[in-house]
C-alpha cells in the first residue's frame, strides 16, 4: 500500500487544497467538562493558550483537560490551507490541516514545557502521517506555536526527547513545529467527544512510546 511506501502521503498543496468557506462552524458556548468555562475567548488574564496535533483529537482531548493547570480545551483544525473546514473535509486529505487541541491554560500552575512533557508521552512521534491504526495527514504530530519562546521550548523540548527515544531504541520523531496561523473550532459534536456526558465509552486510538520525557525544560519565554 502507499501508505507504507515510499509514496507516503504529503500534506496538499496550497493550490490544491479545498476552497472552505468564510463562515466558521458553530462551538458549544460552555465546555462540557468544565461547565462553567467557554471554549472561545475572552478567557481570564494570566491565561495562555498552546495548540497541539496528536492524532486522533477525542482521545487527545480528553489527555490535556485531565492534566491540572488546563482551564479549557476545544478540539479542531489547524496547520493547514481551507478556511473553516468540516470534518468531512479534513479527512479527504484535501485541507491540509491536522486534527489538533486547542488548550488554555494557566502558566503559574502548568508551564508550556510540562504541556509539551504530556503531548510527548501521549502518543508517538515518530509515526509520520499516522497515528496507530489512523492513517492520513490529519494524524500527524504537531506543535503549533503562538510566539518565539514557545517555539524555542518546543524545538529543545523535541531534541531532548529524541535523544530519550535514540537510548531506548525507537525511531526519529516526525512532528513539525510551525506557527499557528489559524484555529478553526471543530464541529460541536467533536468537542469533548469522551466526556462522561457524551462518550466515555468510545474510541481512543492514542498510543505513547512507553518512554518518559526529561522534564525541568527551559527556554527564553513568558510562559
Amino acid at each position: 500500500m502507499a501508505w507504507f511506501g515510499r509514496n507516503k502521503p504529503q500534506v496538499v498543496a496550497a493550490s490544491d487544497a479545498l476552497p472552505g468557506r468564510p463562515e466558521p462552524l458553530s462551538a458549544p458556548s460552555a465546555h462540557a467538562v468544565f461547565t462553567d468555562r467557554p471554549l472561545q475567548p475572552p478567557f481570564p488574564s494570566g491565561c495562555r493558550t498552546a495548540t497541539f496535533g496528536l492524532g486522533c483529537f477525542w482521545g487527545a482531548e480528553r489527555l490535556f483537560w485531565q492534566t491540572p493547570g488546563v482551564w479549557t480545551t476545544a478540539v479542531g483544525y489547524s496547520g493547514g490551507t481551507t478556511p473553516n473546514p468540516t470534518y468531512e473535509e479534513v479527512c479527504s486529505g484535501r485541507t491540509g490541516h491536522a486534527e489538533v487541541v486547542y488548550v488554555v491554560f494557566d502558566p503559574s500552575a502548568l508551564p508550556f514545557q510540562e504541556l509539551l512533557r504530556v503531548f510527548w508521552e501521549g502518543h508517538d512521534p515518530t509515526q509520520g502521517m499516522r497515528q496507530g491504526a489512523d492513517i492520513g495527514t490529519q494524524y500527524r504530530s504537531i506543535v503549533l506555536v503562538t510566539d518565539e519562546g514557545q517555539r524555542a521550548t518546543a524545538e529543545a523540548s523535541l531534541a531532548v526527547y529524541q535523544q530519550t527515544l535514540d537510548a531506548s531504541g525507537h525511531g526519529r520523531i516526525t512532528t513539525t513545529v510551525e506557527p499557528l496561523r489559524e484555529f478553526y473550532y471543530a464541529e460541536d459534536y467533536h468537542q469533548q467527544y469522551l466526556s462522561d456526558a457524551k462518550n466515555p465509552y468510545g474510541y481512543c486510538g492514542l498510543g505513547g512510546t512507553g518512554v518518559s520525557c526529561p522534564t525541568g525544560l527551559r527556554a527564553s519565554s513568558g510562559e
